[in-house]
């Protein structure tokens, strides 16, 4: 059997000289695609060679991802399409393989009782929204179900469409204020990967809170937002097997299936600025007739603007400060890459070599391909909403590398990496333009987990300066100067003392360093204690901290009380 690229190369060079019939509008589809309709649509790549033909392109057909490999873009076309672009001298490829699946969207596989139909690994909007709900029922004190507005459809008549929610997780008993980290998923309705994603990184986080130490101190610390379901209209109908991207907003295009807006094109902050988006309303990039025109958008932009102060200048120039807070990120499908801002126009924005440290940095733990501005223009768009009205540290996830990645892809290539991303991301969220920069702290262990005063326990970590992404560009790297350890009170803390750490072999030398520190016990109380770790590089900079755990216990007596219990003791005795 082929592999799929050389079946490319083969379609191409077939369809160059039988995309169409001679003397007729008749699309040429080989004999060998029995399988195949000869009258579309079709998953294609086109190859364009200037961006204005590739923004062009992306407002008239149905374009899915812009492709890594120079000029060439994937997309769904119609015989209309395909006659037009052939017209136009555009070089297509059809591809089979992708166009098989579309035909089976909507079809459950045999014994399939839960899940999208085809695609059990993904939660459909209701199997998501009982998820969350199970989670805040399970985990009072750490998780909240917010509701934050109505869909389209929910505006027109309440007993139709759905209530848009956000999923709040931090430690409800430490109080604030904490630096909060937004993430909302499935924008565009069609790219099933994306809500599974977030469901599974708010499982991750509670049910690791108190036992995995970096989970622990990052909700007692910071606070967590997922938007789980940004357009859960356009979502049903797309888990139904429809090719959906937008929202359902009937008055747009109206009574046909390509109506409505593309959200990640409505949003306010430079709405209808750059020609990257469509004011056509049948176009699958069709911005809206206003910018916010849509309920779901202005939900979610009244809900970031509550969480996050306003720490930005009006004009296109001006900076976020270096220590601003927050990250927002935007989940889409696919493409493997991390996008930044600006994604209007080719210009960086004034915080540029931050953002392209954060984005190489969160770009090492999913190996995506590191980007400012997307591939094409997009004005109206989610990240620059965050970074251009807020300050805030707007990041898109482009997932996979198939528009409906199947199970097994998902679950081995796409998940794990993505929620260490995520978190990764999250930890950030205290300072996302300086902490990147400095040297990430992991590995953190002790020498014994459960200690009686007085016993010194060794805590060790890594510190290294050089886990970025070094594709697209290089991320400067430095010596590791020092290590910091601080117990119980975080570094942020203004009551935080450090504790100077070595590094295990003797010299800080290297842009990754072993450190260590020993801790005498004999005045610690007993019960649970956290250590908080942190680097610092030549430059200055200093990275996101790890944690460990260390419990203390008083010797036990033979009546099995420990030296710390004498109360108890004292009141069951005669």
């Amino acid at each position: 059997m082929r592999s799929l690229p050389t079946m490319l190369v083969l379609v191409s060079c077939a369809l160059a000289s039988v995309s169409q019939a001679e003397d007729s509008d008749e699309v040429v589809i080989p004999q060998s695609w029995q399988d195949i309709s000869p009258t579309g649509p079709w998953v294609a790549t086109v190859a364009f060679e200037t961006d204005a033909q590739s923004s062009d392109l992306r407002q008239r057909i149905d374009v899915w991802k812009i492709l890594r490999e120079p000029g060439r873009l994937e997309a769904l076309i119609t015989a209309d399409d395909y006659r037009q672009l052939v017209a136009e001298g555009f070089d297509l490829a059809l591809d089979p393989t992708q166009t098989r699946i579309l035909d089976r969207l909507g079809i459950p596989l045999d014994g399939q009782s839960s899940g999208i139909p085809g695609f059990p690994c993904y939660r459909t909007v209701p199997e998501t929204y009982a998820t969350a709900q199970s989670i805040v029922t399970d985990h009072p004190d750490l998780a909240s179900w917010i509701d934050v507005g109505d869909s389209w459809e929910k505006t027109q008549d309440p007993q139709a469409g759905w209530d848009l929610f956000v999923l709040r997780l931090t430690q409800s008993g430490i109080p604030g204020p904490k630096p909060s980290f937004f993430a909302n998923f499935a924008i565009h309705a069609r790219e099933y990967t994306t809500a599974e994603l977030g469901t599974r990184f708010a499982e991750y986080l509670v049910d690791r809170y108190g036992t995995d130490p970096d989970v622990t101190w990052l909700l007692d610390h910071h606070e967590v937002h997922l938007m789980l379901q940004s357009n859960p209209d356009g979502r049903v109908r797309a888990e139904a097997g429809a090719l959906w991207r937008k929202n359902t907003n009937n008055d747009i295009c109206s009574n046909t299936d390509t109506r409505g807006v593309d959200l990640n094109r409505n949003f306010a902050f430079r709405w209808n600025c750059c020609n990257g988006a469509s004011n056509n309303q049948c176009s699958t990039v069709f911005r809206g007739p206003a910018a916010a025109s849509e309920p779901e958008i202005q939900s979610l932009q009244n809900y970031v603007r509550s969480i996050f102060p306003d720490q930005r200048g009006p004009d296109l120039d001006d900076p976020a400060p270096d220590d601003a807070t927050g990250v927002a990120i935007d989940v889409h499908s696919s493409g493997r890459l991390v996008i930044l801002p600006w994604t209007s126009i080719s210009t960086p924005t004034a915080n540029g070599d931050a953002f392209n440290t954060l984005g190489r940095k969160i770009a090492f733990f999913n190996n995506h391909f590191p980007l400012q501005g997307a591939f094409g223009a997009a004005d109206g768009a989610s990240v620059e909403f965050f970074y251009g009205e807020l300050g805030v540290a707007g990041v898109a996830f482009e997932l996979g590398t198939q528009f409906f990645e199947d199970c097994a892809d998902f679950e081995n290539d796409v998940v794990g990496v993505n929620i260490q991303a995520l978190l990764y991301a999250a930890k950030t969220a205290r300072a996302p333009y300086l902490l990147p920069a400095g040297p990430e702290a992991f590995d953190a262990a002790v020498s014994q987990a459960t200690v009686t005063p007085g016993t010194p326990v060794v805590v060790t970590a890594m510190l290294d300066d050089t886990r970025f992404n070094q594709v697209n560009g290089t991320e400067p790297t430095q010596t590791i100067a020092s290590g910091q350890a601080f117990l119980d009170v975080p570094p942020w803390d203004d009551a935080a003392v450090p504790l100077g750490m070595v590094a295990s072999d003797g010299t800080f030398d290297e842009p990754a360093e072993g450190v260590e520190l020993t801790i005498d016990t004999t005045d610690l109380s007993s019960g649970r204690h956290i250590v908080y770790i942190r680097g610092t590089d030549t430059d200055g900079s200093e990275g996101v901290v790890t944690a460990v755990f260390l419990e203390v216990t008083g010797p036990v007596f033979s009546d099995g009380f420990e030296s710390g219990d004498l109360t108890a003791w004292s009141s069951t005795t005669p």
